[in-house]
């Protein structure tokens, strides 16, 4: 159906919408569990929490589970050395991970204040770590990941667990897990109603500034901060088959920035990362709280845009030995492969799109403090 070089583009544009699709769906379960703690104060108030995203958090799993496929179907290279590099950053995720279902399932079965209370702490951790070490994940990209690979294409990753917690890196997260925050805060605000949405509209309004705040420093620190990029100076053939120590790649002050310089109207994604937030706190303010959820899902796609417009085409590059970045021409599957994932994507996307807006619509509505007294053994 399409050439080579379509198709690795076509992939490069559709893990980006999974990434982001992971951001807005199972991220607002995410930044409903990072409030948790703070925007409900007695049981009840809790429970209101938990419920609003009870129902869906584990069907928003999807995009999480599809996005880790898609990078290991489509770019088995990345995933290989992403894997074993960022293993025990990986594991982190997972740890934190096993709190959610646990969480939802066992919270409320037993009527004791520290069974409940413990399990609360839970769901924030699984809310909490794993957007965060996404974010520190992100950081290093654009600094580099020092690997290398060997005559078989075998990656040995030569950092540490430890390294990656670099101040850049921690930037990211702070980023990552203030986006996060504030797209859960705009759901829970959709959701609920007197002073647990009163609360809430405050710490989503604490997390836009934040996201912005930390958003702007990071551009500034990549353009001012003496950080290089990644840029291929040998002529690469897109068309070809993947060998990624083929080509030249040097670093430089500017690098991230050529993308922008080329195509000026790229500039829209980070404006629209900012304004997203912004436009998010304003309208939760107003307690128009639908208008600031696709606000705030604007903002994802912003922000994530930014990064992947600035790295293109490098997916993972390598600061021990550049010339081995892996990139989108360079760490794909074969063509058939490709081909025949991106129809079985065509089907069974939107079949996934029409459940989830379907199960949304039908479990709309605030959930309210009366609904869990009269469903106390139904709800979570």
């Amino acid at each position: 159906m399409f050439d080579y070089e379509t198709l690795k583009i076509v992939w490069w544009l559709l893990v980006g919408v999974l990434l982001v699709g992971f951001a807005i769906m199972d991220g607002h379960d995410m930044g409903v569990g990072t409030l948790l703690p703070f925007v409900a104060r007695s049981d009840i108030e809790r429970r209101v929490v938990i419920n609003t995203v009870g129902p869906h958090w584990d069907g928003n799993q999807v995009w999480f589970i599809t996005g880790g496929g898609a990078i290991f179907a489509a770019w088995p290279l990345v995933y290989a050395t992403a894997f074993s590099g960022f293993y025990w950053a990986m594991l982190a995720v997972l740890w934190a991970l096993f709190f959610r279902p646990v969480g939802f399932d066992y919270r409320s079965k037993i009527d004791n204040p520290t069974w409940r209370n413990t399990w609360d702490w839970g769901l924030f951790i699984g809310g909490f770590v794993p957007p965060v070490i996404f974010g520190v994940a992100f950081g290093n990209l654009l600094q580099g990941v020092p690997f290398h690979f060997d005559d078989n294409l075998v990656s040995y990753y030569t950092g540490s667990f430890w390294a990656l917690l670099n101040p850049f890196g921690l930037l990211a997260g702070v980023v990552s897990s203030a986006m996060i925050t504030l797209q859960g805060g705009t759901y829970l605000a959709h959701r609920t109603e007197g002073t647990i949405q009163a609360r809430t509209v405050r710490a989503t309004v604490g997390a836009a500034v934040v996201m912005v705040a930390g958003f702007v420093a990071a551009g500034l620190w990549l353009k001012w901060g003496g950080m290089e990029g990644f840029q291929i100076t040998s002529v690469v053939n897109p068309a070809a088959l993947p060998d990624p120590l083929t080509k030249i790649v040097v670093r430089s002050a500017d690098a991230w920035w050529l993308n922008y310089q080329r195509a000026p109207a790229l500039w829209l994604l980070p404006l629209l990362g900012v304004a997203g937030a912004l436009a998010a706190a304003a309208l939760v303010v107003a307690r128009r709280t639908l208008c600031a959820f696709v606000a705030s899902s604007l903002a994802v796609v912003g922000v994530i845009g930014t990064a992947g417009a600035a790295m293109f085409p490098f997916v993972m590059p390598s600061s021990s030995m550049p010339n081995a970045s892996l990139t989108v021409w360079d760490s794909v599957s074969s063509h058939i492969t490709l081909g025949l994932m991106l129809g079985a994507t065509v089907i069974f996307m939107p079949l996934i799109i029409f459940y989830t807006s379907w199960a949304y619509r039908v479990m709309r509505g605030k959930v309210t403090e009366a609904y869990i007294r009269e469903n106390d053994h139904a709800a979570y």
